[in-house]
């Protein structure tokens, strides 16, 4: 056998493996994603799926914690999809700059309300809540009262979450977990925060 066929002969019983697995996937409901760990990319992954949802006509909701203090690349960008999406940047930016944590706190639980009342509404069909898990962490926003909202959103929304640290009955409740892990960053050598990158 040639090595051709032998990886004709690879790649068919690989096709016919996946092509079973995707025969068994018949559940159709909306999933909850969850971005987590140290590792760069948390966030910038919810934005690709939101580009993903708006690209297939989807109504979507972003609620940003913590973040605020400064603008950035994705919100200068998803700002021009207007009725199609609803984005509150809602933080007073990171927790080390604002050193005042009664209004972190007021500032992640009126962020909470927004998020709480887009889980609730039918209409939207993908719900990005940026950074949330540090606010969860950080016990600005009650766990609790965070998973009964996700168990009773409509079955069809989507949601993903992510920030560093998510509690381990988030991550239980789950469908896809994703745990982003540092190998190298460029701001371990120095180099400032770029747009387009970090902004």
């Amino acid at each position: 056998m040639t090595p051709e066929e032998r990886h004709r002969e690879r790649m068919q019983r690989k096709k016919e493996l996946i092509d079973r697995k995707i025969a068994r996937a018949t559940i159709e409901r909306g999933v909850l994603v969850v971005n987590t760990g140290n590792g760069k990319g948390k966030s910038s992954s919810g934005f690709g799926m939101l580009a993903r949802s708006l690209g297939h006509g989807f109504r979507c909701g972003v609620v940003q914690f913590i973040k605020g203090s400064f603008s950035t690349g994705e919100e200068a960008f998803f700002r021009r999809f207007g009725e199609d999406l609803d984005y509150h940047v809602m933080g007073e930016g990171f927790t080390w700059e604002t050193q005042d944590k009664a209004r972190d706190i007021a500032a992640a639980e009126a962020a909470w309300k927004v998020a709480a009342d887009m889980l609730a509404d039918a209409s939207y069909d993908f719900v990005l809540l940026d950074e949330l898990n540090i606010a969860l962490v950080k016990q600005y926003i009650d766990l609790d009262a965070v998973l009964t909202a996700l168990a009773s959103r409509p079955p069809e929304q989507h949601v993903v979450i992510t920030g560093r640290g998510a509690p381990d009955r988030l991550v239980e409740v789950a469908d896809t977990v994703t745990e982003m892990r540092v190998v190298k960053h460029a701001f371990q050598a120095g180099i400032k925060a770029q747009r387009g990158i970090e902004l």
